[in-house]
């Protein structure tokens, strides 16, 4: 197979792209970001685009599966704006793109409590581009909204905070559902769920990511 990816220098998107060129089921990794990754591998090949011009780049968004776990916070951005542009329509133009150059498979990162309804920008953003992604009409596509991410080597202090109170109500039985999740965790469900070659529109959620059977990874959002 092979595997297109947005988001690769993040948490997930490493572990992913490391994954995928250890896996012989692919025989290319394509990835798009904003500056090189830094190393070289035979089955690799790094696009450096301007997510800003889509126009430019879409005609090299083919292969067989698209993995998307862009984004970014809201400090890192500094506004709304532009975190939307990030995690939204950066995402959503690599899927459309995709779609439109015959990708079957679509494995996009979310988040817990994503939902176009929510009064959470965040939740809301990650919602909506839920269902923009789910319209455009991928036979397989898998929706992951794991809970809070343990990333290696964070220097986020919120974040660190927020997995210690998470783990702390966890050792007594509370909140089990937001159990934080290493990233490798989630890097390894996108592969099972685009290795299953399954034909479906399922959003997976919190700890059902880590089943590893993946007939099963559906959550209630399924669809």
């Amino acid at each position: 197979m092979k595997a297109l990816v947005i988001g690769a220098t993040g948490a997930v998107g490493k572990d992913l792209v490391g994954m995928l060129l250890g896996d012989d089921s692919f025989g290319s990794v394509t990835v798009f970001v904003r500056r090189p990754l830094g190393f070289d591998n035979p089955k690799l090949t790094v696009h450096v685009v301007d997510f800003n011009r889509p126009d430019d780049w879409k005609h090299l968004v083919e292969g067989d599966v698209l993995f998307s776990c862009l984004g970014t916070t809201i400090k890192a951005a500094g506004s709304q704006e532009e975190q939307w542009k990030v995690d939204y329509t950066y995402q959503y133009d690599a899927a459309r793109a995709a779609r439109e150059n015959g990708v079957r498979t679509y494995v996009l990162v979310s988040a817990v409590n994503a939902s176009p309804d929510s009064k959470f920008f965040y939740n809301r953003m990650k919602g909506q581009l839920d269902e923009a992604v789910k319209a455009l009409g991928f036979p397989g596509c898998f929706i992951l909204q794991p809970p809070s991410l343990i990333r290696k080597g964070s220097d986020r202090l919120g974040e660190k905070a927020g997995v210690a109170v998470l783990k702390a109500f966890n050792s007594v039985g509370l909140m089990r559902a937001y159990r934080p999740m290493p990233t490798e965790a989630v890097a390894a469900a996108m592969i099972r769920l685009a290795k299953s070659g399954r034909e479906a529109t399922e959003t997976i959620v919190s700890q059902d990511i880590l089943n590893p059977d993946p007939t099963c990874l559906s959550g209630p959002g399924r669809s």
